[in-house]
């Protein structure tokens, strides 16, 4: 078992138990844990006192704005070492604590014993034994009952027998005094719902889902694409910003400087005339339009996430409302966004560091509030890493204690800490480096690191393929089973992944020597063939569809890697939570013929008390069953065909 080295130490009774090693913990508590409703949540824990007095514990959790506790008692193991769980009911902040104190009856109760086996004269125990009885709390009416019929029974006959059975003594545990009751701090944990776990998701340009060459779309375009994109099976329709596009500086094609007539601008310059954050730009429809887009995702099981991006136009209403929100030079001139050596003309930052911060902290939270209010629950946010971190633990906490069901998903390729410690403070969900992790070696390290402690209690990572900004390299040659690998690397390791609309139809034509696509339509309209021949719909639709039906594939810690010998196929094993399904993965990283062994003998299924070995496994593309034999399997994989192959473990 993992655990943290944090000591943890009350100063109650005077300090008489230290509660130490407590287990799950991020940075001695200052960040919370991140559980799922429904699903076990186990505690560990040192606890001592000195002599040897028999000692109990508890654990208690509550929701993080509750008074009340709940309480389920902790088991000890073995050198000081305690132990115990629950099950959160409900999505939102909690807090967690362990109680210890001295069982004084059971340490009366056993020393009596023993002294009772050495022949020591018990008279005097006795009646200590019985004192106790009478100081007890007055608890549940059934122990009560108990715990007075025994004394009396003790004092009509003085025969000792009375003070020793086993009924008395768990009423005794639940009703007699604890002076040296020790509690431990308060530890933070967030109780999510299943979506945070997994969910596949699938991000589109909303003007370009028309079916008219250079004609803008519409929310009805969008509503219209729906049964393609859940026929896929995903979970999720991330829609990029549907805000008002501003007109002073705007980009042109390819991000050219400026703008010709009939250039749309990118959807990230945020705000016009007609609205800023809080609004539609009105040639996508109004905001009815967009909550019977909403109603319409959710008649399909599909969830709608928005983008979150905290920048401006220079056409944003807040620069002259609140022009005290941003910088300016010293020249007078607004401050643009820049990245060096990367200008981003068309885009002002807000200023968090101004005398009027507060206000616009303010202003923020109410416009992811707004979108809360329109059916949205879940947030990609556009470039956290470049805002205050403190703003951000500020936003989450405050949008989840009003609605604990929202989600937020923390866009940032920045320096591995900082991502970190982005997830910490409260991001649900985070973008990761898969992106650029393409070879066995690289790919192993990494999930080995995420799914590790202490990463695997507070980073939830989602496999992007692509984005509207990335098109990784390795893409870039337009090549079936390269999509296709990546494809399975991506749903297969990752409980959440993501496509950016196109990559189904094989789109690849890069900006030469960059990793960004030509032509792209973060800076024009595009209209495509959603059925073009040699798209790969059906292999996204079949993977997603072998998700669902495996519970093993809806989460990502419980993953092992196997020895494959062939340096080009990686292979894995991930099992569900409560370890009754199993799925082993084979998939190929070059576009060769290959053939190699899977070795499966040590895998076990099955919950506790009836794990079995793996005797099979099953196709889960084609239902062939095959046996296991020496503990493993031939397999063969024509990645020109289909680079991954994915089996459902049998006992």
């Amino acid at each position: 078992m993992n655990k943290t080295t944090q000591t943890v130490e009350s100063a109650a009774a005077g300090g008489v138990f230290h509660i130490e090693d407590v287990y799950p913990l991020i940075d001695g508590g200052r960040f919370p844990v991140k559980r799922i409703v429904g699903e076990r949540v186990e505690v560990w824990a040192d606890i001592y006192r000195d002599g040897h007095d028999v000692v109990n514990a508890a654990l208690l959790w509550r929701r993080e704005r509750d008074q009340d506790w709940r309480r389920e008692p902790m088991s000890h193991h073995d050198n000081d070492r305690w132990s115990g769980s629950f099950v959160p009911d409900a999505p939102g902040r909690h807090v967690y604590a362990i109680e210890a104190w001295t069982d004084e009856f059971q340490t009366w109760r056993r020393g009596f014993e023993l002294k009772r086996k050495a022949g020591v004269d018990l008279t005097l125990d006795a009646i200590e034994g019985a004192g106790m009885l009478t100081k007890a709390q007055t608890g549940e009416n059934a122990a009560t009952a108990i715990i007075l019929r025994q004394c009396e029974d003790y004092l009509q006959t003085g025969d000792a027998a009375s003070l020793l059975t086993a009924e008395l003594k768990d009423a005794m545990a639940d009703s007699q005094l604890r002076p040296d009751l020790t509690r431990s701090q308060l530890f933070p944990f967030v109780a999510d719902r299943p979506r945070a776990r997994a969910g596949a998701w699938y991000e589109m340009v909303p003007r370009s889902q028309g079916r008219t060459p250079g004609q803008h779309g519409t929310f009805s375009d969008c509503i219209a694409r729906l049964p393609d994109i859940a026929a896929m099976g995903f979970d999720v329709v991330y829609l990029t910003p549907i805000h008002p596009i501003g007109h002073a500086n705007r980009k042109g094609r390819n991000n050219a400087v400026s703008a010709e007539e009939g250039d749309p601008g990118s959807p990230y310059a945020i705000g016009a005339a007609e609205g800023g954050h809080d609004a539609v730009h009105p040639q996508l429809g109004t905001l009815e339009d967009f909550r019977e887009l909403v109603a319409a995702c959710k008649l399909l099981d599909i969830e709608v996430a928005l983008d979150f991006a905290v920048q401006c136009s220079p056409d944003h209403p807040w620069l002259k409302q609140h022009p005290q929100w941003f910088r300016r030079r010293p020249d007078g001139s607004m401050r643009y966004a820049e990245n060096p050596p990367k200008k981003y003309e068309d885009i002002v930052n807000p200023d968090f560091s101004s005398e009027d911060a507060g206000a616009l902290w303010n202003a923020l939270r109410d416009v992811v509030l707004f979108w809360v209010e329109q059916g949205v629950n879940i947030f990609r946010v556009d470039n956290p890493h470049t805002k205050p971190l403190r703003f951000w633990e500020w936003l989450i906490h405050e949008i989840q204690l009003r609605h604990p069901d929202v989600i937020f998903l923390a866009e940032a390729f920045t320096r591995p800490k900082l991502m970190k410690g982005l997830a910490k403070l409260g991001f649900t969900q985070s973008y990761t480096y898969f992106t650029w992790r393409t070879q066995k070696r690289e790919l192993e390290q990494y999930l080995n690191e995420l799914t590790a402690y202490p990463e695997h209690d507070f980073y939830r990572p989602n496999f992007f393929v692509n984005t509207p900004d990335i098109l990784p390299f390795h893409l870039q040659s337009g090549e079936a089973w390269m999509f296709k690998s990546r494809l399975a690397l991506a749903a297969t390791l990752s409980a959440n992944y993501g496509i950016y609309n196109g990559f189904e139809l094989l789109e690849h034509e890069p900006i030469p020597g960059r990793e960004e696509y030509l032509d792209s339509e973060k800076y024009e309209i595009k209209v495509r063939d959603w059925d073009k021949p040699g798209n790969i719909k059906a292999c996204i639709s079949a993977l997603n569809r072998i998700r669902r039906e495996n519970a093993s594939l809806q989460q990502t810690s419980q993953l092992r890697f196997v020895p494959v010998e062939d340096g080009n196929v990686i292979g894995f094993v991930k099992q569900s939570v409560d370890q009754a399904n199993a799925v082993a993965v084979a998939i190929a990283l070059s576009p060769e013929v290959r053939e190699f062994w899977l070795p499966l003998g040590d895998v076990e299924i099955g919950t506790a008390g009836e794990r079995r070995r793996v005797a099979a496994v099953e196709n889960l593309f084609t239902g062939e069953r095959s046996p296991l034999e020496w503990g493993g399997i031939r397999l063969r994989i024509d990645p020109l065909h289909d680079p991954a192959l994915l089996f459902r473990c049998l006992a």
